[in-house]
């Protein structure tokens, strides 16, 4: 048994197919069938059920890719060891990040990053909060950017940043005509919100006293902050907006931001991780460059974070 043979098992219980699990370790479909077969015909039985499309896991197979992943993380731990002990920021670093951050903040920093790091290879993907504490979790991913808290045992949490929530209310709304609103005056107002799943509309629902399971007259199945404000200046409603995309808004539409009085909701934004501790020195030091260049560019006095469940 190898460590290469466990990989690439995950790999194929991961895409359940062998070709496409092939190209993802980067070897071909027969070297990758054989070591999986060399690998069955020690242990005496069959990880895989073949038979099935997408093919499938045997129930010990079930068993065995957990391990697998165990096995390998730790592996992975003992090349994580002689990294940080020589101090290298470098090699493959996979990050997930909501699709509420990804636009406003990578764009921030990444430049800088590669800069700072150039041995460094980032690999960052948009997904959602789930999704990211599953690959978590599956050690596919070293780390993910998301709203806190997650409270998960697992999962340990690096707070980035606050970002306070902005209301978009364009002259149709009578909020228009309010300097500061506060979420009481949010209760008469039709809220325009992004689809369900995601945590930004969880937070928004929060801020509103909404229920979760509150009917709406408009289903938005993009996801997309720019449709939220364009429906809006369409008369259709008022929406919420993170801070940093707000920002973004041309001169014009900032003209219909409202702040909310203090203490403003906000979300808590952080870097998170797996309490492997993984990479945690390459954690540490994108945490830090972020988290510096960050700095000074929300402006708040006081906040109350709203948990994104």
């Amino acid at each position: 048994m190898t460590i290469t043979q466990l990989k690439y098992c995950i790999a194929v219980a991961e895409h359940r197919n062998f070709t496409t699990a092939a190209d993802h370790v980067f070897v071909t479909q027969p070297t990758l069938s054989m070591q999986i077969q060399k690998l069955e015909q020690e242990l005496d039985l069959k990880i895989f059920d073949r038979s099935q499309k997408p093919i499938g896991l045997t129930a010990v197979g079930e068993k065995i890719i957990q391990q697998a992943h165990l096995i390998v993380a730790e592996a992975d731990r003992m090349q994580d060891v002689i990294q940080q002990e020589k101090g290298v920021i470098g090699g493959s670093f996979k990050l997930g990040v909501i699709p509420t951050i990804m636009p406003t903040l990578l764009p921030m920093f990444l430049q800088t990053v590669l800069k700072a790091f150039p041995k460094l290879v980032l690999e960052i993907e948009e997904m959602p909060t789930q999704q990211i504490i599953e690959n978590l979790e599956k050690g596919t991913l070293d780390a993910g950017i998301l709203a806190t808290p997650l409270e998960l045992e697992h999962i340990l949490e690096k707070p980035l940043y606050f970002e306070p929530f902005m209301v978009y209310a364009p002259l149709h709304s009578k909020l228009s005509e309010v300097k500061n609103i506060t979420p009481e005056m949010l209760k008469d107002e039709r809220i325009l919100l992004l689809q369900d799943g995601h945590c930004f509309r969880n937070a928004a629902l929060n801020i509103c006293k909404l229920q979760h399971d509150t009917p709406t007259t408009f289903e938005i199945k993009s996801g997309s902050f720019e449709t939220l404000v364009q429906l809006s200046q369409e008369g259709l409603g008022v929406t919420l907006l993170p801070y940093l995309h707000a920002r973004k808004l041309s001169e014009m539409q900032q003209k219909n931001l409202k702040s909310f009085e203090a203490p403003e909701p906000a979300r808590e934004v952080s870097m998170v991780y797996h309490k492997r501790k993984l990479k945690l020195h390459i954690i540490e030091a994108l945490h830090d460059k972020i988290r510096a260049i960050i700095r000074g560019a929300i402006v708040y006095e006081d906040i109350n974070i709203i948990s994104p469940k």
